[in-house]
């Protein structure tokens, strides 16, 4: 394999830690969601230079469904419905975006020295560093959905974190596309009932605002 297989493969793996720093550091849902759009564009090339590199050509239909899927239409579906709910546009943090963004860094120092580690013994130093990577942007996702209190952007993280699992999966030779698609299925399964489950939480802020129940006790002018 040529060096310049190995370099743009980190570079593209790498590239997804660095947004995930960038989804962290998001104060405003919209941002966020054009955040994670270009992550999953990111995603996308990188399963596909994957397939390339091995020879691999199921995950071609594994970039395909990342590009169509995760870039366009969770992000537009997302879009349309905090438009839709009129949900708070500010990102709601339990703690602040220096402290976590430092423990990111730590996290992403332990699972480079932990991943690096336990395949000492791998003879393809593509996968080894490609794990080392993937596992950052899993644990990077985990700190966002923790350290997150909206809905979307836990939802946000927990799709970044299904994107780390994918790009390992594909970086350790590649995954059966049955796995994919039940994958694909699954995620759109939980945008349904996160969908449902935030129009019912409307329907309740609705009944209890503040306005509505002044009106109807009559002190309305």
């Amino acid at each position: 394999m040529h060096d310049y297989a190995f370099d743009i493969a980190h570079l593209l793996a790498g590239s997804l830690v660095l947004v995930s720093f960038m989804l962290i550091y998001q104060d405003r849902i919209f941002a966020l969601l054009n955040v994670f759009a270009l992550q999953a564009l990111l995603l996308a090339m990188a399963v596909a230079w994957q397939a390339y590199i091995q020879g691999a050509h199921h995950l071609y239909a594994s970039a395909a469904i990342a590009l169509v899927f995760k870039a366009v239409i969770v992000p537009w579906a997302l879009h349309r419905m905090v438009r839709r709910l009129g949900i708070h546009r500010d990102v709601e943090t339990v703690v602040g975006v220096v402290p976590t963004m430092l423990a990111g860094m730590g996290l992403v120092a332990l699972s480079i020295l932990l991943m690096l580690q336990l395949t000492a013994a791998a003879e393809n130093a593509l996968a080894r560093e490609d794990l080392a990577f993937a596992l950052s942007v899993i644990l990077l996702g985990m700190l966002m959905m923790v350290t997150r209190r909206n809905a979307v952007s836990q939802v946000v993280g927990f799709m970044s974190l299904e994107n780390g699992l994918i790009l390992a999966a594909t970086g350790a030779q590649g995954m059966p596309f049955v796995v994919e698609i039940s994958v694909a299925f699954s995620v759109l399964i939980a945008m349904i009932v996160i969908g449902v489950f935030l129009f019912r939480i409307r329907e309740r802020f609705d009944s209890v605002d503040i306005e509505a129940l002044d009106h109807f006790r009559g002190e309305r002018r």
